[in-house]
C-alpha cells in the first residue's frame, strides 16, 4: 500500500514541476490537464528507467564538461517525454535547456523539503 502511495505523491509532484514550469517560462505548453498529468507520469518514467542508463553512456562526456552535458541531457529527456505525450509541446532548445534547469532546481527544493516525511494513513475500524 506504501509502494502506491510513494508513486501517486511522486507522479504528483512531477507534475506539479512541469504545471510550475510551464506557468514560468515560455515555450512549455499543455492542451489540458490530462496531457499535464501523462506528461508527470511520463517524466517521472523516463527520469527512472531511462536517464540512468543514458547518464552511464555519457559519463565520457559529461566528464570532459565537469558536469554541464547533464543539462543537456536533461533537455533532451524533455524533448522525449514531448514527443511521447500528445499535448505536451516544448518550443526551442534553449527553452527547453531553461526548462529542464529550472525542473531540477525546482525538484531539488521539492525533494529538500520532503525528505524524511513519511506518508502514513490511518484507518479507523470500528
Amino acid at each position: 500500500m506504501q509502494t502506491i502511495v510513494r508513486f501517486l505523491i511522486f507522479w504528483g509532484l512531477n507534475t506539479l514541476t512541469l504545471w510550475v514550469a510551464s506557468q514560468l517560462l515560455p515555450g512549455l505548453g499543455f492542451s489540458g490537464p490530462e496531457a499535464l498529468l501523462l506528461a508527470g507520469l511520463a517524466f517521472g518514467i523516463v527520469n527512472t528507467f531511462l536517464k540512468p542508463v543514458l547518464f552511464i553512456l555519457t559519463l565520457p562526456i559529461t566528464f570532459v564538461t565537469l558536469g554541464l552535458f547533464v543539462l543537456v541531457l536533461n533537455t533532451g529527456i524533455l524533448f522525449l517525454v514531448a514527443w511521447l505525450v500528445p499535448g505536451f509541446t516544448v518550443g526551442t532548445f534553449w527553452q527547453a535547456f531553461f526548462a529542464a534547469l529550472f525542473i531540477s532546481f525546482f525538484s531539488f527544493l521539492l525533494n529538500l523539503l520532503l525528505r524524511g516525511q513519511v506518508v502514513r494513513i490511518n484507518v479507523n475500524k470500528q
